[in-house]
């Protein structure tokens, strides 16, 4: 098996190195065979080259099941292409999935007090290939145009991934859509509910801008949430309040042979090099690739080390904490092999998705 390891740019230097450091751990004690290849993308690289990402690195990808990512920056010259709308396309990793499940005690170290966080455990799952992220532009002096893409082929394969998750939770699917004003989105909702219905998973539909609101205000009345490209991008970075943080915030890309795992919050460049970057949304990413590979206990563990973190407050100064990048990684990957070597999380834990198509 190979991973492909990219770092990007900003933080995505600082705290991928600490998800990886987790990786090696259990690829070394359990001897899993992870060949990890390094790639280098992203604004760094084009500063460089010209190029932010290559035909070569695009093939080097293709040969790799996993890839775990840092953080892109993106600049506003359109010379420079963005790198992540190619991997998703060029590697057609159809289903973003980004969970929205806060760690156990984060409310109590952020004084949250809104809602209660066993309450709030909502995926969403976004279509990643097309929708106004399609790339289809026309862009002038006077006037520019993208076209929104909505595809009958891509609607079903979506709405059957978010099924399947579906299934294997409260068999409860939400199709969030705004057909009532763009009429493209019939045919997504249309084909969602028709998908769902076809594997017996109990389907209903709420417009954008309605359940944006009550995503926030009521939580707990959601499960899994299926949406098109744009609405899914900025829904669950709107999801991220639920979590108390965007540095909590993991998310995987997933097509039908490989798939992709980067934390949500950016390449952060206004607190790049300092130090103070949060790497749990890395750790949680790597914790989602852990399921993804039916590695149950591992993904337990992981999970488990980071609640201590929160716990003991060994937290970065985005939550309150005053440790460094590398010492919160640190204090779980310690977390982790103590853990592990007590044989704790044997059994199977709760909340593991099942991440494939």
């Amino acid at each position: 098996m190979r991973a492909a390891i990219i770092e990007g740019d900003g933080i995505g230097k600082e705290v991928i190195p600490e998800a990886v450091a987790i990786l090696d751990y259990f690829n070394e004690t359990y001897d899993w065979g992870i060949e990890k290849v390094p790639v280098e993308v992203g604004l760094g690289k084009w500063e460089k080259t010209g190029s932010a990402i290559t035909d070569d690195d695009i093939s080097l990808l293709k040969t790799c099941n996993l890839i775990l990512f840092g953080a892109i920056t993106t600049v506003n010259d359109p010379s420079y292409k963005s790198v992540l709308l190619r991997i998703r396309k060029e590697l057609d990793l159809y289903a973003n999935v980004r969970p929205i499940l806060p760690i156990s005690g984060i409310y109590k170290l952020l004084k949250i007090k809104d809602h209660k966080e066993e309450n709030v455990n909502i995926v969403i799952v976004r279509e990643n290939t097309e929708g106004l992220y399609s790339g289809v532009e026309e862009i002038g002096a006077e006037k520019s145009m993208t076209t929104r893409v909505i595809t009958k082929r891509a609607s079903e394969r979506i709405a059957a991934f978010a099924s399947n998750l579906a299934s294997a939770r409260k068999n409860k699917l939400l199709v969030v859509h705004k057909s009532n004003v763009l009429k493209s989105d019939k045919l997504f909702l249309d084909t969602c509910r028709q998908t769902a219905e076809s594997r017996g998973v109990d389907v209903s539909d709420k417009l954008v801008d309605i359940f944006a609101y009550d995503l926030i205000m009521n939580p707990e009345k959601y499960d899994v949430v299926v949406t098109t490209n744009l609405f899914g991008d900025i829904l669950s970075d709107l999801g991220a309040v639920l979590l108390g943080s965007i540095g909590l915030a993991p998310s995987a890309n997933i097509g039908d042979n490989q798939a992709f795992f980067e934390p949500v919050h950016g390449s952060a460049p206004d607190i790049a090099g300092k130090g103070i970057a949060n790497p749990i949304a890395a750790v949680l990413s790597l914790k989602m690739m852990f399921d993804y590979m039916g590695k149950t206990r591992e993904a337990c563990l992981v999970s488990r080390a980071v609640t201590a973190a929160v716990a003991d407050k060994i937290v970065t100064p985005d939550l309150g904490g005053k440790y460094s990048t590398k010492e919160v990684g640190d204090f779980i990957l310690s977390k982790v092999r103590q853990l592990d070597a007590a044989s704790f999380c044997l059994e199977d834990p709760e909340d593991i998705s099942k991440l494939k198509p």
